[in-house]
């Protein structure tokens, strides 16, 4: 007599993965503030070293520093094939919930200065 298969059904499902909470990927401030924080405390930083530092792409610190430039919060001064910038720090911020406050504000803040 031929044997028969049973059809043992379907796979039983794998136990699930212990539950995770995966945290919301955000920060409190803003690629702009970090690329000015950055330059606050190092004014020679090259846009490369900005963009590893910030972990954005050149091209996205570029950016940023005309943003920053264009609103009169730097300044960019050439030294031979470098540029250096100068933060202005009596500036005020730009987004009404903290335009009561200024560059050195936030500075101090960050660097406990």
């Amino acid at each position: 007599m031929p044997k028969t298969r049973k059809n043992p059904g379907p796979a039983p499902a794998p136990a699930p993965a212990p539950a995770r909470e995966a945290a919301p990927r955000f920060t409190f401030l803003t690629n702009h503030s970090h690329v000015l924080l950055l330059l606050a405390g190092e004014p020679a930083l090259r846009v490369r070293d900005l963009a590893a530092r910030v972990d954005v792409t050149e091209r996205a610190v570029q950016k940023i520093l005309a943003d920053l430039v264009a609103v009169g919060v730097l300044t960019r001064e050439r030294e031979g094939r470098r540029n250096r910038y100068e933060v202005h720090p009596e500036r005020s911020l730009r987004h009404p919930v903290e335009s009561h406050r200024t560059v050195a504000d936030l500075i101090a803040m960050v660097h406990g200065a």
